[in-house]
């Protein structure tokens, strides 16, 4: 039951549905997921953190980079079923369309000079 009450509170947030979202086309750094909302560092980690706990994302490190993504085929039956009702729910929202827009562009910037900038800042 502790599990699947963590699905919904992770839910509960704008911020971390948009996430959800961004990390449909693919595994993201941070400084990516960063850059697209624009949020301290230490938003970004404690919405990732609620995220993964709640088994709605992947996380691994290459070196000094975390990457998070979708869950693998091992998920939850709950954390996949959330994840599917999302995208399904809001396809057509406006705000998903911004952010999958501003995405492309991030994503074509190359992330280690991203993450470097973000860094100095």
């Amino acid at each position: 039951m502790r599990e699947f009450m963590a699905i919904p509170k992770a839910l509960a947030d704008e911020n971390r549905v948009r996430v959800l979202l961004a990390l449909q086309g693919g595994e993201l750094c941070v400084c990516q997921i960063r850059e697209l909302f624009g949020l301290a560092a230490s938003t970004i980690s404690k919405h990732l953190s609620i995220l993964y706990q709640a088994g709605l994302v992947d996380s691994r490190k290459d070196g000094r980079w975390m990457y998070y993504s979708l869950p693998a085929r091992g998920a939850s039956g709950p954390a996949r079923e959330a994840i599917r009702w999302l995208a399904k729910s809001l396809t057509q929202d406006s705000r998903t369309a911004k952010d999958a827009a501003r995405l492309k562009k991030i994503l074509a910037m190359d992330p280690v000079e991203l993450c470097k900038r973000q860094c100095r800042n």
